[in-house]
């Protein structure tokens, strides 16, 4: 995201007491998902509101996740396990790590870690477009160092074919 983007959004936040935003996983043909509100307060700090709808309860490989059904695909969402400061005033990384998924098939009984979701965001004139990028979700299987907030690195991901996956954007406005 643009330091103007990033501005842009702290400005909005600080004009009231916060701004909410709607979060969407969008499909090939534009069909979007609601998946949660974002309140981002003053200075950058923001609260993540997951829907309960759209989500349905699985458990896989010994691990309840919540799951978007889709005719092929299932989109899981794995909560980020370790700190982060849930603060986008500088960038939007600690969001990106809110919005980790796994996808396997639909009739597929377990989960494959390497089935990885991570959606890069960039501004889009005042809205956030998340591009997905494929990684390895094991290289979160053990908790970072002390004080190591940003563990996955650029060479982790992988930007994947729009084509291949059922939920190829999130939108954020």
């Amino acid at each position: 995201m643009t330091l103007r983007a990033t501005l842009a959004l702290v400005a909005m936040a600080s004009t009231a007491a916060a701004e909410s935003q709607s979060v969407y996983l969008e499909s090939q043909d534009g069909d979007q998902i609601k998946i949660a509100t974002i309140t981002i307060a003053d200075g950058g700090d923001y609260a993540i509101e997951m829907e309960d709808a759209p989500f349905s309860n699985h458990f896989l490989s010994m691990r309840p996740f919540r799951c978007l059904e889709g005719p092929k695909k299932h989109w899981c969402h794995v909560p980020y396990p370790y700190d982060i400061n849930r603060n986008i005033h500088a960038d939007l990384t600690d969001l990106e790590y809110d919005f980790l998924f796994l996808w396997k098939g639909a009739t597929e009984y377990g989960i494959n870690m390497w089935n990885g979701v991570y959606y890069k965001l960039e501004d889009d004139d005042g809205r956030l477009i998340g591009t997905l990028h494929e990684m390895d979700m094991d290289l979160l299987s053990a908790p970072p160092e002390t004080g190591n907030l940003r563990p996955l690195k650029a060479t982790d991901l992988h930007e994947s074919d729009p084509e291949s996956h059922w939920l190829p954007r999130m939108v954020i406005d």
